[in-house]
C-alpha cells in the first residue's frame, strides 16, 4: 500500500517521563499506519501508555522524537495555531466521558466543531441534524446532556466527533462507562457510521467485545505495537 493511501502514520514515535530522578519510556520507535475507513483497537495493560499514544497521534502531546503524518502531512513540523486547525479538520475524539456542553443542546453541542472552524451556521446544524438522526437521536435534537441517558450522552459524543467528516476518530474507552446493553448499541452505531461514511477510527479500550469488532488489534506492549492474536 503506498503511503499517500493512510490517512494517518506514525513513525518512530518516543516519549518518555521522568520520575522520581528515573526515566521511563512509554513508546519506543512506534509505528502505526492507518488506511481510509480501517478500524483499529489498540488494547494493554493499564500505565502501559494507551493514552499518551492516542494524545500524540492527536496533536495533543508532543513526542520526543519521531512523526505523526496526517493526510500527508507532518503534524509536529508545523506550527501550534496550524496544528490546532489540522486536529479541527481532520481528526474526532470521543472519550470514556462525553465532556459535552451542559448548556448547550445536542444539536448545538454537535455542531459546535463546524462553528469553531467557521463554518456556516445552517449548515453546521444541518449536519449536526443528520449525524443524531444517524446515532438514533432525532427526537433529542433539543435535549439537553442532563436531559440525556448516558448511553444517549456518548452518541450525541460521537455525532460531534464525526460532524467534521475528519479523516480518522481517536476513541478512548467509548465504551467504558457503559453497561453491557448499551455498549453493544454504541458499538453498533459506530459500526453503522464507519461503514456510511468510511471515517477511520482508532479505539483504545479494555472491552475485547469492542475491539473483536475491528478489523484490526494491536497490543501495546514495551512501547511498541505488535499484533494480537486472533484467539484473544
Amino acid at each position: 500500500m503506498n503511503n499517500l493511501d493512510f490517512v494517518l502514520q506514525a513513525q518512530q514515535v518516543c516519549r518518555s517521563y521522568s520520575e522520581i530522578g528515573q526515566t521511563i519510556n512509554v513508546l519506543n520507535q512506534l509505528d502505526l499506519a492507518v488506511a481510509a475507513g480501517e478500524r483499529v483497537a489498540i488494547v494493554g495493560s493499564s500505565g502501559s501508555g494507551k493514552s499518551t499514544l492516542l494524545n500524540i497521534l492527536g496533536g495533543l502531546d508532543k513526542p520526543d522524537s519521531g512523526d505523526v503524518i496526517l493526510r500527508g502531512e507532518s503534524l509536529y513540523s508545523v506550527s501550534e495555531k496550524k496544528r490546532c486547525v489540522m486536529r479541527n479538520r481532520l481528526l474526532g475524539f470521543v472519550y470514556q466521558f462525553h465532556h459535552l456542553l451542559n448548556e448547550f443542546t445536542a444539536l448545538e453541542n454537535v455542531a459546535m466543531p463546524l462553528l469553531i472552524g467557521g463554518g456556516n451556521v445552517d449548515n453546521a446544524r444541518d449536519e449536526a441534524r443528520f449525524l443524531l438522526k444517524q446515532v438514533g437521536l432525532e427526537q433529542r435534537l433539543q435535549h439537553k446532556p442532563g436531559q440525556l441517558s448516558g448511553g444517549e450522552r456518548q452518541r450525541v459524543a460521537i455525532a460531534r466527533a464525526l460532524v467534521t467528516r475528519p479523516a480518522c476518530v481517536m476513541m478512548d474507552e467509548p465504551t467504558g462507562n457503559l453497561d453491557r446493553h448499551t455498549a453493544d448499541d454504541v458499538q453498533g452505531y459506530l459500526d453503522h457510521l464507519n461503514q456510511e461514511l468510511g471515517i477511520a477510527f482508532i479505539v483504545v479500550t479494555h472491552d475485547i467485545q469492542l475491539a473483536k469488532r475491528m478489523d484490526r488489534a494491536l497490543q501495546l506492549i514495551d512501547g511498541v505495537l505488535e499484533p494480537v492474536q486472533s484467539d484473544f
